[in-house]
């Protein structure tokens, strides 16, 4: 594979300095949803699918991008001097994004670059597939601009801050940081108040992760969830004039039941009562697995997903029947909603032995009631960011 990516890359770039090959992931997370960017923890891993990239230093300071996904688009032309989002210039403006955000946080960049994409996260999973093409424009320019004081975790921020001042999407970290610091057979343990983490070994010798993809187009998904996001602020503040917290994942069950009066909305309640419990699932779900309690790990998803569903409301018609009718069948261990919300995917736990039936029952009883036809992938864990 990857002389094949070269081979493309010198077709349509041409011969020059020799090119490199590079790959950022993407991820899933196993519980924790809606909780990074309320200050708590999450629980994701990396995986084996993401976004490959070839790359090459120029001697002038042109950015040339080309993917395979949108081959139609040809080559995506830009400049140091000048890296405005464009919306003709549609994928590409993730990367000229993180370029610019490496600069504006100080990394020096003196050469242009020729960057060849390709992506096999497949459409629609929300598995992180903007943030894979970022860190691996990260991880490019930290390669070939050796910049040896940019750590991963710096990339994963970087990241962060592109789509949140570049591309208008005020989202988490969780995404950029599994990508760029996963590890094979591992989970991540974050906090996302303060980044502090440990790799979790992930011991599923008898059951597979399952995503499967509603197919449910996400209708103004980016407004609802930054709907959600705002309704968690406003809580924040009116519960900080009476306990000093610093985000809703400081927040135990208790405690909030004990200052839930100062907010003062019910829809507010909700959305804070998810952020906590949420919290604490992930927390007892890590606590589950270190003792080999699999199936105490998938009750905890079952109840995230009717956290989801009824406290933060980002589920769907879709979504549910999908769930439901895991729920139904003897070897799902668990299963839930997976990401923003509102169409999308779910992930499930699923043993062995069970992997057929759930495929088969829940795609034809989803498809009688709905219409729609869901697409299944086994997903395996991965490594983070590298270069191959």
């Amino acid at each position: 594979m990857k002389k094949q990516f070269i081979d493309k890359f010198l077709e349509i770039y041409g011969e020059g300095e020799e090119a490199k090959v590079y790959f950022a992931p993407g991820r899933v997370n196993l519980i924790g949803e809606h909780t990074d960017y309320n200050g708590g923890h999450v629980f994701p891993c990396a995986i084996t699918v993401g976004t490959y990239a070839v790359a090459r230093r120029r001697e002038d300071s042109l950015i040339r991008m080309y993917s395979l996904n949108y081959a139609e688009k040809g080559i995506v032309k830009a400049s140091l001097g000048n890296l405005e989002y464009r919306r003709e210039d549609d994928w590409a403006n993730y990367v000229k994004g993180m370029i610019q955000t490496c600069i504006r946080k100080g990394c020096q960049i003196s050469f242009g670059l020729d960057i060849l994409y390709y992506g096999d996260i497949p459409k629609g999973l929300g598995i992180g597939s903007s943030a894979s093409l970022e860190v691996v424009t990260g991880l490019i320019l930290k390669d070939l601009m050796n910049l040896t004081d940019i750590s991963m975790v710096d990339i994963a921020l970087f990241s962060q801050l592109a789509e949140n001042e570049y591309m208008g999407m005020n989202c988490g970290v969780m995404d950029p940081f599994t990508i760029a610091m996963g590890k094979r057979d591992h989970a991540i343990f974050l906090d996302t108040s303060d980044l502090s983490y440990i790799y979790a070994p992930l011991r599923l010798p008898h059951e597979k992760i399952i995503i499967t993809n509603s197919k449910k187009a996400r209708v103004a998904v980016d407004e609802r969830y930054q709907e959600r996001r705002s309704q968690c602020e406003e809580a924040l503040r009116e519960l900080q004039t009476v306990i000093s917290i610093h985000d809703l994942g400081e927040l135990t069950p208790d405690v909030f039941e004990e200052v839930q009066e100062m907010v003062k909305s019910p829809i507010r309640i909700r959305r804070v009562r998810h952020a906590v419990t949420e919290n604490q699932r992930t927390i007892q779900a890590v606590e589950a697995l270190e003792k080999g309690n699999v199936e105490e790990f998938g009750q905890l998803m079952n109840a995230s997903h009717r956290s989801l569903k009824d406290d933060y409301e980002v589920s769907c018609k879709e979504l549910d029947i999908l769930v439901e009718e895991a729920w139904k069948i003897e070897g799902v261990l668990g299963s839930r909603l997976m990401g923003a919300g509102f169409g999308g995917c779910t992930i499930s736990i699923v043993k062995d032995s069970a992997v057929n039936e759930f495929i088969d029952k829940v795609g034809n009883i989803y498809k009688e009631r709905t219409g729609l036809q869901a697409e299944f992938y086994v997903v395996e864990i991965g490594n983070g960011a590298t270069v191959l």
